[in-house]
């Protein structure tokens, strides 16, 4: 994550949190000309078929929300027929990669920024949005500087992004804490104690659903190996620059959430739920704890009683004992935006310019943030709108800063290997040999 958008996202933040109010300030952050440049154009009833992908498939706010923009955009645009497939977020990705193997992309699909990005663009596969956003400055304008840089390359963007997505919140059930008198974790000592007194009194320390492999790569970690190696050498390992992932550090890391499994903090089965499954566990009070990313909060709000929201606390991951990395971090990225395929082209393109402004304009920008989602778009926070543990994690992404997601940097092919490599170490694989796989895999993937 840039650090111009790291400062700025503190400061907007914190200026923003506040019921009903409107927000008028605008900072260049995207690349390209500001100079507004002519958009294609379709000619009037000209018919037009468009085929988009999403991973919006749940029941939870945002998905609803994305959902009913899109039937928004079929209603107020009859001359442009849209195809749109919806599928479940854990086969999204893998169904993504098969359709850009063979090059059969969907017109518009939900892309994510960074690796994913560069591979695309690598493969001659989809083409940047710069015409669209140069053309409507103040919308430009209004996302948070940064706040493009993943999803350009070159001088050209694209996509524009739809949320923003700390990725290792530690989300704690403020009743059970309570009940046993702990607090939560500084420390990585004060982490290993609570996972012992829970444990002794028969209660699930923390909540784990990593049946899709991403979510002990994302959620844990990316925050927790940074605490340990620091983002520099993080990302000169992934230049195979300085750094690997043999080094003792990163076999630290892994050593540590091995721990965790070893100490029994997370439920049995953990390999065999999905991220929606153990939502759904902590949320009915089935473990103290969770690590989760922001993607949580709107299927919390959904699922959730006031009450039950209102007992739920966050705060970020512990410290561990010499660590090189700043311990007020969250991991995160911005969210995901919509590529466009290379092959789309005249009326076509032009109705793509719209609905990738209809799903990531101003409008829908504040129903995104009111549907409990982060966004990285200058909006101001209606409180009343969203739920008491959304306004609260709102407040705490002022206080603190963005690291980079493992498989937000990594190659697609290390970033399997670590997804499956922290299902093994969980189930009792050696942290060295798995730090050795993700060596092996991020030195191929760069020819090394």
């Amino acid at each position: 994550m840039k650090k111009s958008f790291i400062v700025t996202l503190a400061a907007a933040m914190s200026l923003s949190l506040i019921a009903g109010c409107g927000s008028n300030g605008t900072t260049d952050g995207a690349q390209g000309s500001t100079a507004p440049a002519k958009t294609e154009t379709a000619k009037p009833g000209e018919k037009v078929k468009l085929s988009i992908w999403h991973n919006y498939t749940g029941e939870d706010l945002r998905a609803k929300t994305m959902r009913e923009y899109m039937e928004k955009f079929k209603k107020d645009h009859p001359n442009v027929e849209l195809d749109i497939q919806g599928i479940p977020p854990d086969g999204y990705r893998p169904r993504l990669k098969t359709v850009a193997a063979a090059n059969e992309m969907p017109d518009l699909f939900v892309m994510w920024p960074g690796v994913m990005t560069k591979e695309f663009v690598g493969g001659d596969l989809i083409q940047p949005i710069n015409e669209l956003l140069d053309s409507k400055t103040e919308w430009k304008n209004n996302f948070m500087p940064g706040s493009f840089d993943d999803f350009s390359i070159s001088g050209k963007t694209y996509a524009a992004p739809m949320a923003l997505s700390p990725t290792s919140i530690l989300y704690y059930n403020k009743e059970i804490f309570n009940k046993y008198n702990v607090q939560p974790p500084k420390t990585w000592d004060d982490m290993m104690k609570l996972v012992e007194t829970f444990k002794k009194n028969n209660v699930t320390p923390i909540a784990l659903g990593n049946k899709a492999a991403w979510v002990a790569q994302s959620s844990i970690l990316s925050s927790l190996a940074d605490r340990v190696t620091g983002t520099e050498w993080f990302l000169k390992a992934v230049d195979q620059n300085g750094a690997k992932f043999t080094d003792p550090e990163f076999v630290q890391s892994l050593t540590y959430l091995q721990q965790l499994g070893k100490a029994g903090a997370f439920q049995a089965g953990f390999n065999s739920i999905d991220n929606t499954q153990m939502e759904q566990m902590f949320a009915q009070g089935k473990a103290a704890m969770m690590i989760d990313g922001g993607w949580a909060l709107p299927n919390l709000a959904s699922n959730s009683s006031k009450e039950a929201l209102a007992n739920m606390a966050v705060t970020v991951l512990p410290s561990v004992p010499n660590g090189k990395g700043d311990p007020n971090t969250l991991s995160g990225v911005v969210g995901t935006g919509l590529g466009m395929s290379k092959k789309v082209t005249g009326a076509q393109k032009a109705a793509a310019y719209e609905l990738i402004y209809a799903l990531s304009g101003p409008e829908a920008q504040k129903a995104i943030l009111e549907s409990n989602q982060l966004v990285s778009y200058k909006v101001a926070l209606d409180t009343t709108k969203v739920s008491s543990l959304f306004a609260e994690v709102y407040k705490m992404m002022g206080t603190v800063k963005m690291t980079p997601v493992y498989d937000g940097r990594l190659s697609s092919s290390s970033a399997d290997v670590v997804n499956n490599g922290l299902q093994e170490l969980l189930m009792g694989g050696k942290p060295e040999e798995i730090a050795k796989k993700v060596q092996d895999a991020q030195a191929k993937a760069l020819g090394k």
